[in-house]
């Protein structure tokens, strides 16, 4: 099972986007039983609030629901429970890796695994929510395609 942590500042607009995103792109490959996703924040500002509801309306598009989700604070232990903690942009990095002791192989960007590697907005600021779902869900697919490159999980057809 590979152990997938998304991580942004408040845990309210990207990395739940992309925790929902990834689980229904792992599940309509037939490959949700080979997770665990799931979605931290850098910053203790939304700890306990939802999703926030553009982010929520714009996964609702998209068929997907994210019912229940609650912001919480990325943790040390966080860097020993799961494979990859995947930030949005490279401030997140940079806390991501202050916040895990310095440690940093497992820390990586969403739009790394992309063609064109690079921060995904934040849509708390740009207001841009439909831009934030093209680059999650084109990072979420690189990621998907990377792990079956690497052969972390079983060959399907995605």
């Amino acid at each position: 099972m590979t152990k997938i942590l998304f991580v942004c500042h408040g845990n309210i607009c990207r990395s739940p986007m992309a925790e929902f995103v990834m689980r229904a792109l792992a599940e309509e490959a037939g490959a949700a039983g080979e997770f665990e996703i799931a979605s931290a924040a850098t910053s203790a500002e939304e700890i306990g609030n939802p999703v926030y509801p553009p982010a929520r309306r714009k996964l609702e598009e998209h068929g997907i629901d994210c019912t229940g989700k609650r912001a919480r604070r990325l943790t040390q232990g966080d860097f020993d429970r799961y494979d990859l903690l995947v930030g949005m942009d490279r401030e997140n990095l940079r806390n991501m890796i202050r916040m895990c002791g310095g440690k940093q192989e497992k820390i990586s960007r969403l739009l790394d695994y992309t063609d064109t590697p690079g921060d995904v907005a934040d849509p708390w600021y740009t207001g841009d929510f439909d831009q934030t779902w093209t680059d999650v869900e084109r990072g979420c697919r690189g990621l998907l395609a990377w792990l079956r490159l690497e052969k972390k999980i079983q060959q399907k057809d995605f």
